[in-house]
C-alpha cells in the first residue's frame, strides 16, 4: 500500500530507526532522533544499493517519488543512480573550484608576497569591485 503524506507527517521517532514503505523500492526511513530520509533501495550489477532522496518535509511525497521514478529510468538505461549523482555533484565542485572569483582569489595569495602593501590593496580592491 503506498504512503500518504498524512502518514508520513505523523510518523513518530521510536527506539530504533525505522521505515515506511511506499512502492516501487521507496520509503521514508524515520530515525530514533526524528529525523525523516526519503531513500529508494535498488540493485544495480547484481547488488543492493540505496539512494538518498531527499529529507522530508523539505522534500514532498510527490517530489520524492518523482525523483525515484527519474531514478528509475536511469537504471532502465544502465545507469547507477548513486554514480551519477556522486558525478553531478563532483562537477559542480569542480564548476565553482574554476569560477573566475575562486582562481582570482588564488592568483593573488600568490602574488600578494611579491607587490608592496598599497599595490596589493589596489589590486584587492580592483578584484572586489569587478
Amino acid at each position: 500500500m503506498a504512503l500518504t503524506d498524512t502518514k508520513a507527517k505523523q510518523a513518530k521517532p521510536k527506539d530504533k530507526t525505522y521505515r515506511l514503505s511506499d512502492e516501487r523500492g521507496m520509503y521514508l526511513e524515520i530515525t530514533k532522533a526524528g529525523g525523516k530520509y526519503w531513500r529508494l533501495k535498488y540493485r544495480y550489477g547484481g547488488k543492493e544499493k540505496r539512494l538518498a532522496i531527499g529529507v522530508y518535509p523539505e522534500v514532498s511525497l510527490k517530489q520524492a517519488r518523482d525523483l525515484r521514478d527519474a531514478a528509475r529510468i536511469q537504471l532502465k538505461d544502465g545507469i547507477d543512480p548513486s554514480a551519477h549523482k556522486r558525478a553531478m555533484k563532483h562537477t559542480q565542485g569542480d564548476q565553482v573550484a574554476n569560477s573566475f572569483k575562486a582562481v582570482a582569489k588564488e592568483w593573488y595569495k600568490q602574488e600578494k608576497a611579491h607587490w608592496s602593501e598599497s599595490h596589493a590593496s589596489r589590486v584587492s580592491r580592483a578584484l572586489r569591485t569587478r
